[in-house]
């Protein structure tokens, strides 16, 4: 058996919709005063669970690119059109997410996780249609090494060369000279963890993904394909975790070393789903993953969006003062059966079941709703 040549992939669908299942755990939590390590990001260097799930979208961002690209090119369609349109019309959604409910330009923030997925299937998928797999890589190598020195030897008015905290380091100085503090995170004002260039390194993540999904549609037997691709992510996985003991693995800055490390650590994770779903035909407990895989972005942005209006929305509360609809709805339904943060755990496992649900009849009827 030869690899696939299809538009889709089983075992891409569903690793995809394990990863937004990640999402939608890790970013609804019943409170925020009350999460298990593993489900929050890195305080600044190093990494946790969480900070996986973001990178991994990306690797399969690129991973999809030669699925659903490459037959458009054999078949002599003009694919630039498509392209930037998606790219424009992911871009604007996650300006929308952060714009409601106020609306307010002057205090938008630009940057975003969709945003930089954005920019990223925007250059990876572009990159796609004029490159090989050896220029890709090379792209990819050029953009990590020189994000690298870049970062550690350009020096930063007021701070120097080589400063990775929060304020002082280059992609932080440059996301506020370009875009102000007012487009900034919120939380920060100093940074943005999706700013303008830590996206370079974003973009190495989701060339990393092309490079697999090139791998995967190859003419090979399917175990060398997983074996291949499993190779690979190690061997990724292994670079990255030496690279950071001189650039630190972190996440809001998007090191080299990280970019590297959560590369191979998806290639593993795609290369295990596609053994078990692909090979070892182990498919009973797939449909919920791939429901939720093949409306990703929908699933992504429409549970964000829930969450934003539950937190806007407020309901009267006890005291006879009104409060968010989540914390109330929070403490009324989860926190009186289990501790605290159990039942914040509860909370974020019942939204992942809630959108599993929603697209379950989604998929039994191939409805893909295309962003």
């Amino acid at each position: 058996m030869s690899g696939v040549t299809g538009t889709r992939l089983l075992s891409l669908d569903v690793f995809r919709g394990l990863t937004v299942a990640a999402m939608v755990l890790v970013n609804n939590p019943g409170t925020w005063k009350a999460i298990y390590p593993p489900l929050r990001h890195a305080e600044w260097h190093g990494w946790t669970f969480t900070d996986l799930i973001f990178p991994a979208f990306l690797f399969i961002v690129g991973a999809a690119i030669p699925f659903g690209l490459a037959p458009r090119l054999e078949r002599g369609e003009r694919v630039w059109p498509r392209i930037v349109r998606r790219a424009l019309l992911i871009f604007a959604l996650g300006l929308l997410l952060h714009a409601i409910p106020f609306f307010d330009l002057a205090t938008l923030r630009i940057p975003g996780v969709l945003q930089r997925i954005a920019v990223c299937y925007l250059v990876a998928a572009a990159l796609f249609t004029v490159a090989g797999a050896r220029a890709l890589a090379v792209v990819a190598a050029v953009a990590l090494l020189g994000y690298w020195a870049a970062m550690t030897l350009v020096s930063v008015p007021g701070f120097g060369a080589g400063d990775l905290g929060k304020e002082g380091n280059l992609a932080a100085w440059l996301d506020r000279a370009v875009l102000g503090t007012a487009h900034l995170w919120r939380q920060s004002r100093v940074f943005d963890p999706e700013g303008i260039l830590s996206t370079v390194p974003a973009v190495a993540t989701t060339l990393g993904g092309v490079l697999a999904g090139l791998w995967l549609r190859a003419p090979r037997p399917p175990r060398a394909l997983a074996a291949g691709l499993a190779v690979a992510g190690a061997v990724a996985a292994a670079v990255g975790l030496a690279w950071g003991l001189w650039f630190p693995i972190n996440k809001s800055l998007w090191t080299s070393s990280y970019a590297l490390f959560t590369a191979g650590v998806s290639a593993l994770a795609l290369a295990a789903c596609y053994w078990l779903i692909e090979i070892r035909r182990w498919r009973i407990w797939t449909q919920p993953f791939q429901a939720l895989g093949v409306n990703a972005l929908a699933v992504f942005f429409l549970s964000t969006l829930l969450a934003k209006l539950l937190v806007i929305a407020r309901l009267p509360a006890g005291t006879g003062a009104s409060r968010p609809a989540q914390a109330v709805l929070f403490e009324a339904w989860f926190a009186p059966w289990a501790p605290v943060v159990v039942a914040s755990l509860l909370w974020a496992v019942a939204n992942v079941l809630l959108w599993a649900l929603l697209a379950w009849p989604l998929l039994r009827r191939g409805v893909h709703l295309r962003v």
